[in-house]
């Protein structure tokens, strides 16, 4: 990090604090097991209905051809799931031979049919309204849930909130506890130690700009100060557990930002929030290749991450969503197009897995949303909500997701 970076990072630090009302960054004792939460964010509108199928229903058979729907039997048999909803047969994309482990064991819950209730198939408005915490435009806040949600709980170290991708979502806008550290070995300043020392003279003042270039450097400090070395040389992440993280180029960015987070659970940082972004879901066309790939390195990186942080699963929940889903009957590009209802998922410890919940609402013609895309029957939020809840101890969801009524609980946390 050079200071012209260094500078960039704090002028945008400086914006944060003019545009909210937000706590400025805490470095407060850390509480030895704080709660952490970790949102997964797969951008582009992954394909719900090919992650996790009614492979009996007609509708969704004569909707799609094979080579984009999953089977009972055949070249694309899925893996078939207990406790589902209405009745219906649900199986797994084979790729997906990790979380069926997963589901299997009760630690992942698959909730159906849910998402954004504006309706939008517009990919940045829906990640807008999504990233903000609402569903109307004409409602949208200047901050991001998740910043609202930083404000709401205390915090408990010196690094509360992170992106672990190269920069920060719009969930995190306005955020002045939130740091972006993709890699923490390129978390630092100028090797010459000489360089933080001016830094340090340079900002000592008590102005905006001074206090945060002061905690920005007390954080990369911390930072530093955490990471093991061998003959002063930084050394390399080791995992825990066997955990074999993927290596093909597809999921390279993202296997990184796993490990940097299981990194920091594991140095006791004071780490509450966390997220990942994971795009290239938006298949027009290619999905028949394409999407076996990114769903194979995206299950095998998750269930590293998840057998890394082993001693952890009691005080991590994962969530993962994406802006939309896509429409049932697939296009003549061996794609799909934009759609509406969509699956997410939770993972962890707490998580009352092995069961799908939400409400089904059926593939018929009339029961489909514009009668063409699978229906929303649950709020995002609501999933969201209960994390909040349940998990991070904090009830003030209206503070967090303005205008949402508070929701009737999906209980599939313990």
């Amino acid at each position: 990090m050079n200071r012209r970076t260094f500078l960039s990072g704090c002028s945008a630090a400086i914006a944060a604090m003019a545009g909210s009302q937000l706590h400025s960054m805490t470095f407060s004792a850390a509480d030895n097991n704080p709660e952490i939460f970790i949102l997964v964010f797969l951008r582009g509108g992954m394909d719900g209905l090919h992650l996790i199928a009614p492979v009996s229903d007609k509708n969704y058979i004569d909707s799609r051809e094979i080579a984009l729907r999953i089977t009972e039997s055949g070249s694309q048999k899925g893996l078939p799931l207990i406790n589902t909803l209405s009745g219906q047969d649900f199986y797994l994309h084979p790729k997906a031979q990790p979380f069926k482990e997963l589901y299997d064991s009760k630690q992942l819950a698959i909730i159906h049919a849910c998402g954004l209730t504006n309706g939008t198939r517009s990919h940045f408005d829906a990640m807008d309204l999504i990233d903000k915490g609402v569903a109307d435009t004409n409602a949208a806040p200047s901050t991001g849930w998740l910043t609202r949600l930083l404000e709401t709980i205390p915090h408990t170290g010196k690094l509360p909130a992170i992106s672990a991708t190269p920069q920060l979502p719009v969930s995190l806008l306005g955020s002045t506890t939130a740091n972006s550290l993709y890699d923490p070995k390129g978390f630092t300043l100028n090797s010459d130690p000489r360089f933080t020392g001016i830094l340090k003279n340079l900002y000592h003042g008590d102005s905006a700009l001074a206090r945060t270039a002061q905690q920005t450097l007390q954080t990369i400090q911390y930072i530093q100060g955490k990471l093991p070395r061998k003959n002063g040389t930084i050394t390399d992440y080791v995992p825990d557990n066997i955990a074999h993280y993927p290596s093909q180029w597809q999921v390279q960015e993202l296997t990184q930002s796993f490990k940097t987070l299981a990194q920091l659970i594991k140095m006791d940082v004071g780490l509450q929030v966390a997220t990942i972004d994971f795009g290239g879901w938006d298949m027009h066309e290619g999905q028949t290749w394409l999407f076996p790939v990114l769903l194979e390195g995206f299950a095998q990186a998750l269930t590293a991450f998840y057998n890394d942080i082993h001693l952890y699963h009691k005080r991590v929940t994962i969530a993962v969503m994406s802006e939309f889903g896509r429409r049932l009957r697939s296009n003549k590009s061996n794609g799909t197009d934009h759609g509406y209802g969509n699956a997410m998922l939770v993972l962890g410890g707490n998580v009352k897995g092995g069961t799908m919940y939400g409400k089904w609402p059926g593939l018929a013609t009339e029961q489909l949303d514009n009668r063409v895309d699978l229906a929303v029957t649950t709020d995002y939020r609501t999933i969201l909500s209960e994390i909040c809840i349940k998990r991070l101890h904090t009830p003030a969801i209206q503070t967090i997701f303005p205008g949402f009524i508070k929701p009737q609980l999906l209980n599939f946390l313990s």
